[in-house]
């Protein structure tokens, strides 16, 4: 007869109701491939009165999380409540001190506190799991923690919030602009009322922090994250862009150089015929680099109830068949912490000015970038029946202190009408 593993499940929304749904669907098949049946025997969460759509009967309550982590009848705790302070870092610390191993879907928390919590699960001898908590129903923690262990990993990079995903592919396809197409992905649920930590990069941000980790052996560095949004691209560069054979996307990228750890989550132009250039809607892709595989890339859903449930039950699986990992693919007393690079990667750029279109504004521009020792790659300037003369070039690679301060003159020059646009060039 199968053994049991006795669950507490903190938070009851929607992916904490997801889960629960996946183990009393598949509950069978999860007890014939581990040999362990998996039961959550109590439950967290705000409001004890609310229909959630599926029977709680027989299930203990706990109004407070770490009351549910302080069970003497539990042998594992998921918590889904998100947020990186309170009830849910206070539970997760309770059962990690415990000796009880946790399955979080909690980016947030991970992102600021991940570092001390792998270290007290080890110190402990418990599993500490979070695949749900980076890009929903894709593996992509177990991928560069143990699939790809036998590589040195060279570079991650993808898309990481399908909402910004929506918005952008939207934008290309309709040729609507930023604000009716936000307004839009919020009537169909795929935004917030207030949008900021999606837009704003700040979700894609914290991702990429923790996979940065996991793929690197480095301690988690979420200050380090340079992180734009893009409340700022236009219509304009979406067109354009297109028009030269690249789309915009919100690009985590994370690499090690040699002055250190370069991560980044800002708009990017990618090639329209690549694989995160083919990318629509929700869906979220991360690529990853290995100096042996070379180039995987893994698609899938970013978000949702099944897809991270799916994530979360994986990880009870892993727990279940008794398997006790660094949360970070080595020791939490060995992450390095890391030096931030200060220039990061050479890149091509695409630059759109706005001119006064009189002789000799376009030489004005190309000296500036050529005093930068900035070369043009192509350019391209369009018809317009005004006096503004709308201006594109694409740079061969450069490094971005270079490039700011040839900016920075053109900006003060009398031809320019308006602040230059620069979005990096990443190649895929």
């Amino acid at each position: 007869m199968p053994r049991t593993l006795r669950i507490a499940l903190a938070g009851l929304g929607t992916v904490g109701a997801g889960v629960l749904r996946v183990i009393r669907q598949n509950g069978d098949a999860i007890a014939a491939r581990t040999g362990c049946r998996l039961e959550i025997v109590a439950i967290s969460a705000r409001s004890r009165g609310k229909d959630r759509g599926l029977p709680l009967d027989g299930l203990s309550w706990e109004d407070d999380p770490v009351a549910l982590a302080r069970r003497d009848d539990i042998d594992l705790l998921v918590e889904v409540m998100g947020g990186a302070e309170g009830a849910a870092r206070a539970a997760v610390e309770t059962a990690l001190a415990r000796g009880i191993p946790v399955v979080t879907a909690n980016k947030a928390l991970l992102a600021r506190h991940g570092n001390e919590l792998a270290l007290t699960a080890e110190n402990n001898g418990v599993a500490l799991c979070y695949e749900a908590a980076v890009c929903g129903g894709i593996p992509i923690i177990k991928t560069v923690t143990q699939g790809l262990a036998a590589n040195r990993i060279e570079r991650v990079m993808g898309v990481m919030n399908g909402t910004c995903n929506y918005i952008l592919t939207t934008m290309e396809k309709s040729g609507s602009a930023y604000a009716p197409v936000l307004a839009e992905a919020q009537r169909l649920g795929y935004a917030e009322a207030d949008p900021a930590f999606d837009v704003g990069g700040i979700d894609a941000a914290q991702k990429l922090a923790i996979l940065a980790a996991a793929a690197f052996g480095t301690r988690i560095d979420f200050d380090g994250v340079i992180i734009e949004g893009i409340d700022h691209i236009s219509l304009t560069d979406i067109e354009q862009a297109r028009d030269m054979g690249f789309s915009i996307k919100l690009l985590g990228v994370a690499r090690i150089n040699a002055d250190g750890l370069e991560q980044r989550m800002q708009p990017c132009l990618v090639p329209e015929t690549s694989p995160l250039g083919q990318l629509d809607g929700v869906t979220n892709m991360v690529v990853a680099e290995g100096d042996f595989v070379g180039q995987i890339v893994t698609r899938g859903p970013g978000a949702g109830a099944g897809p991270t449930a799916s994530a979360v039950v994986a990880d009870i699986i892993d727990i279940a068949r008794g398997i006790v990992l660094p949360p970070f693919g080595i020791p939490a007393r060995d992450l390095a912490r890391p030096a931030r690079s200060t220039s990061g990667a050479d890149a091509a750029y695409y630059l759109r000015f706005s001119l006064t279109d009189r002789p000799g504004a376009l030489a004005q521009i190309a000296a500036a970038l050529g005093h930068q020792g900035i070369s043009i790659n192509r350019m391209r300037q369009y018809g317009h029946e005004t006096e503004v003369a709308p201006v594109l070039i694409v740079t061969h690679k450069t490094g971005r202190a270079a490039l700011d301060l040839a900016l920075e003159q053109i900006a003060a020059l009398d031809v320019s009408l308006a602040p230059p646009v620069a979005i990096r060039i990443e190649t895929v």
